[in-house]
């Protein structure tokens, strides 16, 4: 198991202009050649918005962009005509394909923070689609079959235990609280990458733990 640390992610964003961002993977300026991906993971990005803050217009593409709202409220527009406002406990998923634009900005007036994951397909190209999926329950795990991986979301009280899908490849990420995951006790933004890893299980230290765990078959 490689436990990355939140204190070690690569810190972005544009503060003057309410932008804060930490990587957790190479990504833009931060190039690191040790750290491109995990499997098809190849970002994990925890953004924090201030009210009226945002990502202008802007394109991806050949990228599968999964969203999850920690606190506030994200508006989505994108080139295919979708608008969208995200609130704690969704999911949403954009497939950029051959291509497509997207504005994420926090239009609320409560600071907006929410972790993006973004996948690799196994396939280039295609259609690019969208999809929200409201209230994503711990026992409904939501699949991305273009990236062979499959998300769970895990939500605990202190002394709750839950196991870890066994696969080829695990990616954890920590939303809130202080969990134990093996030897290792992992605090918000720290994550794991478990190769090959079976019968691992978390179990919550603090009260109202929150964890997203990457179930990937390459």
């Amino acid at each position: 198991m490689d436990v990355r640390r939140a204190a070690d992610r690569y810190r972005g964003g544009e503060p003057a202009a309410g932008i804060e961002s930490w990587h957790a993977f190479s990504f833009g300026a931060h190039y690191d050649p040790d750290n491109l991906r995990f499997g098809p993971v190849i970002a994990c990005n925890e953004e924090h918005l201030a009210p009226g803050a945002g990502f202008d217009e802007h394109p991806h593409s050949h990228t599968e962009l999964v969203t999850w709202v920690v606190e506030g409220e994200l508006t989505h527009r994108d080139s295919r005509g979708h608008e969208t406002v995200i609130r704690p406990g969704d999911v949403q998923r954009l497939s950029s394909a051959a291509g497509v634009r997207h504005v994420e900005r926090n239009d609320g007036t409560e600071p907006l923070t929410f972790v993006q994951m973004w996948l690799a397909p196994l396939e280039p190209g295609g259609e690019p689609a969208y999809e929200t999926v409201r209230g994503i329950a711990d026992s409904t795990p939501y699949a991305v079959p273009e990236a062979g991986a499959m998300l769970h979301v895990r939500r605990l009280s202190a002394g709750e235990r839950t196991a870890v899908p066994d696969a080829a490849l695990v990616y954890v990420h920590v939303v809130r609280g202080t969990v134990r995951l093996g030897p290792h006790e992992l605090g918000p933004g720290d994550a794991v990458r478990a190769t090959g890893e079976k019968d691992l299980e978390l179990r919550a230290v603090s009260e109202e733990a929150e964890v997203l765990a990457w179930e990937l078959s390459r």
